[in-house]
């Protein structure tokens, strides 16, 4: 019996690997780094050198096509000064704050419904996520025919206050862009919360059930307190997406008098209609820097970069 135990453990011992001591003395766990090469290669070649390449054209004079010049901190002295960029940083930041103001409760509720499994709310999410399935190009296209004053549905149905001329209206144009693109992106961050309430313990609910709280109870003590890091993923997705919306702005006509001029359409007016390359990547950092800065604070605040587990007791 001892012989047969001590040719398996033999066996055992062969088919063990010994644990490989780095030269430290330490012992090595977990994937090698290399593994993160690819990943690394692909996001210096596509995002870092481009970036740097941004960073160090804002302190350049280029016309896009001759010989570029050392300019200094001109280019920037010259943005921050401008009225123009002022202008489209303040309709950025009113596009941003409202689009997550009038996004986020919607979404949470519209995930929240779809998440029950009821026949019937599947039903009806088809129809919610229908906007997923355009471009954004061909939304603006549309609703731009839709809201035209001379030709769109409040003409075609006589209906005055719909036949107003929304976008080219400089009191409404701005409030119209932001309508359209909450009803455009709405449905995306629906599914996010969608699928972050069906994760949640049924348990919890059939225990608040149990103690007699009713729906209303149950979502704000359950289901909104365990979407804690959904809400910080989602915010810093949409408000992010805020701060670089163009095609919708662009496609829709911008408004008159720059009413929606926002930092990205005025990014592309200054380099690619005004050939002002240095001014233009001014203003790229500077939605850069508001992107980072945004990131940052809500993760810093959700605490979701301690990676805590909201599971833990359930």
């Amino acid at each position: 019996m001892s012989s047969l135990t001590t040719r398996k453990a033999g066996k055992a011992s062969k088919l063990t690997k010994p644990v490989k001591a780095n030269k430290s003395g330490k012992l090595h766990k977990g994937p090698s780094l290399w593994y993160t090469a690819p990943a690394l290669i692909f996001f210096g070649v596509f995002a870092l050198i481009p970036l740097v390449g941004v960073l160090v054209l804002s302190f350049m004079n280029w016309d896009g096509l001759g010989s570029i010049t050392f300019n200094g901190i001109g280019n920037w002295t010259r943005m921050l000064s401008d009225p123009l960029v002022l202008n489209a940083f303040k309709l950025t930041i009113i596009l941003t704050i409202v689009s997550w103001a009038v996004q986020t409760p919607i979404c949470i509720l519209l995930g929240t419904f779809m998440a029950g499994n009821q026949k019937y709310r599947a039903f009806l999410a088809v129809f919610y996520f229908l906007p997923l399935l355009f471009s954004s190009t061909a939304v603006a296209i549309t609703w731009k025919n839709l809201l035209d004053p001379n030709f769109g549905v409040g003409k075609a149905f006589g209906i005055g206050w719909l036949a107003h001329n929304w976008l080219g209206d400089p009191k409404t144009a701005l409030w119209t862009v932001i309508f359209v693109v909450s009803w455009c992106f709405i449905p995306l961050h629906s599914l996010l919360y969608q699928g972050a309430v069906r994760q949640i313990p049924q348990t919890m609910y059939e225990a608040a059930t149990i103690d007699g709280a009713g729906p209303v109870r149950q979502f704000f003590s359950i289901t909104l307190p365990q979407l804690k890091y959904t809400f910080a993923t989602d915010s810093t997705l949409m408000i992010v997406g805020s701060l670089t919306y163009f095609d919708l702005v662009y496609v829709m006509g911008g408004g008159p008098g720059n009413a929606t001029r926002i930092l990205p359409l005025d990014m592309y007016l200054k380099g690619f209609k005004s050939y002002d390359m240095g001014g233009a990547s001014v203003v790229g950092v500077i939605i850069l820097a508001l992107g980072i800065a945004v990131s940052l604070i809500l993760n810093k605040v959700s605490g979701s970069d301690k990676m805590e587990s909201q599971m833990e007791g359930a």
